[in-house]
């Protein structure tokens, strides 16, 4: 059995949800020590209980720790199972995070897989259900994985209560990913959407964005959306021809529309002024379905410590090696091999 330290690294939940993925995709028993460690709240929170939960079931695991709060988990993964399955977090707990603990197992499982998933759909801290959408699956694509994903309803920190489907199209290969060359920039976007909260919120913001990038020219989108409760969310887009760089900040309480458009345009501007083509959050996404297909290549900014991490937990389960250079200034190379 694998011992993994959670409180490596990061420290947080991707070691969590990275040993369950690899655990499945293998069948290799795993215990998960000292989990989310390095958070204020240490161990399994809802959403995290959701993700073990939902690895149980799609491959009927053996499971000790599955209770809220707990820092200890053992793991024993029996065959996952393709089919259609429903997953509710029960809070604004992020459904992303869901969908990525449980859709390798699913993708190798042999037949095409359906998932339904409610909870949060655009989070703080979780990759939100446009950027899997419109970012992380068109990359997935060029590694042969075919995922469609459907919005059903809006789902905001606290009151959660959003929706989406995930269809998984089987395959037995993935096929190498390069990705080192960014193409033309071919559009900026903004989309500036809330649920619940004055019109002036989201004019703002889109104000301050092209402030930020004239006299270039953005394509300001305004999404006035129904949802449980009330929320907001700034995305801006790069779309060049190899790649969409998406960042995105959610909007709080206390914190003025201006502050939530200057934080989105700082991200961006970091990456539109690199040579790199993968973003920051895209980066460590990237690594999994490299380790278990046929390895790759891309280049990125400055390599966090969840990709960091994420490269520790991998190489931990598979043969494979992960090598992370420096190129240039703010240029990274990242090499599963």
């Amino acid at each position: 059995m694998k011992i993994i330290d959670g409180s490596q690294g990061e420290g947080g939940g991707q070691v969590f949800r990275t040993s369950l993925t690899l655990s499945m995709c293998l069948g290799e028993p795993v215990t998960i020590t000292n989990i989310r460690a390095g958070r204020k709240k240490p161990g399994l929170l809802r959403q995290h209980l959701t993700c073990l939960k939902a690895a149980q079931e799609i491959c009927e695991a053996k499971v000790k720790g599955a209770t809220l709060g707990s820092t200890l988990v053992e793991f024993i993964p029996g065959k996952v199972r393709a089919g259609k399955y429903h997953f509710a977090v029960g809070s604004a707990g992020s459904t992303t995070l869901v969908f990525q603990t449980v859709y390798l197992p699913l993708l190798l499982a042999g037949s095409d897989s359906e998932l339904l998933l409610e909870g949060g759909t655009h989070n703080g801290m979780a990759p939100s259900f446009d950027f899997i959408r419109q970012s992380f699956l068109p990359e997935l694509e060029k590694m042969g994985v075919m995922i469609e994903a459907e919005l059903e309803r809006f789902g905001f920190y606290p009151a959660g209560g959003g929706a989406w489907k995930a269809y998984i199209r089987s395959t037995d290969k993935i096929v190498s990913y390069q990705n080192e060359r960014r193409g033309e920039l071919l559009s900026l976007t903004a989309v500036a959407t809330s649920a619940q909260i004055p019109g002036h919120v989201v004019d703002r913001e889109l104000r301050r964005v092209t402030d930020h990038f004239s006299p270039i020219c953005v394509d300001l989108n305004k999404r006035l959306v129904k949802s449980v409760g009330p929320g907001n969310i700034l995305s801006l887009q790069a779309k060049y021809e190899e790649i969409t760089e998406c960042v995105e900040v959610i909007g709080e309480r206390s914190v003025s529309a201006e502050v939530v458009a200057d934080n989105a345009a700082d991200k961006l501007k970091t990456y539109l002024s690199s040579n790199s083509v993968i973003g920051e959050y895209l980066a460590d996404q990237l690594l999994l379905p490299m380790a278990l297909g046929a390895g790759g290549s891309f280049t990125t900014i400055e390599p966090s410590l969840h990709l960091k991490t994420n490269a520790e937990i991998i190489q931990a389960f598979v043969g494979t090696k992960i090598t992370i250079s420096k190129l240039a200034s703010n240029s990274w190379k990242v090499l599963v091999s």
